[in-house]
């Protein structure tokens, strides 16, 4: 563990702040350009690390640390200094899994890139949704090959955890849909994926 005269490293604290009743924009240029740049990179890094491509996981990390959860693609090749063409295949593979979406900009032709509010429920309902599909073909594929058979059995396991791994995401889902009405604070910028996951599970 990393101390200096038995004082625990900042890095290390496990402490969250709490947060406030109502979101705060600081106003523009008051934060430190050199510190924002190098937590996107460190977040984008830790994205690539789960398994993210790297330019998908810069725009995104880009588009967290903002207070409007919204750029356009001239802003988000300025800020990360990349070409729009990997502005534009990075926010294709966003919209694809359903971590961003795009709005165009009232009285212009061009386009924002947006954050939902509730971007990592609406990622994992999008996995819960893929995982279904899944469950169903090797439902079928169980039936081609034989369920007694040693492929039609390995197949079987494997249908058996992904039920199962199902099963614990919608529980938790409906877990964190009450946590979040008790706990998140006020307001949002993005759009909302709440109201429409929940017919989509339904």
């Amino acid at each position: 563990m990393n101390t200096l005269n038995g004082m625990k490293h900042p890095e290390e604290s496990t402490e969250h702040p709490e947060p406030s009743e109502e979101p705060t924009e600081l106003p523009q240029g008051s934060r430190d350009p050199a510190a924002v740049a190098q937590l996107i990179e460190r977040f984008a890094a830790a994205l690539v690390d789960l398994g993210f491509p790297r330019m998908p996981a810069r725009v995104f990390a880009a588009l967290v640390t903002t207070d409007s959860g919204r750029l356009t693609a001239a802003e988000l090749a300025e800020r990360l200094d990349i070409s729009p063409g990997a502005v534009s295949g990075a926010v294709r593979y966003l919209s694809r899994i359903d971590l961003i979406t795009r709005e165009r900009l009232p009285g212009s032709r061009r386009d924002q890139y947006v954050l939902f509010d509730d971007v990592w429920y609406k990622a994992t309902l999008t996995k819960d949704q893929r995982m279904q599909r899944l469950t169903g073909r090797l439902r079928a594929g169980v039936s081609v090959l034989g369920s007694h058979t040693s492929a039609g059995l390995r197949l079987a396991e494997t249908l058996s955890f992904f039920e199962f791994v199902q099963r614990e995401l919608d529980l938790m889902l409906d877990r964190w849909e009450t946590h979040r009405a008790t706990t998140a604070p006020g307001g949002g910028h993005g759009p909302s994926a709440g109201s429409a996951s929940l017919a989509a599970r339904e």
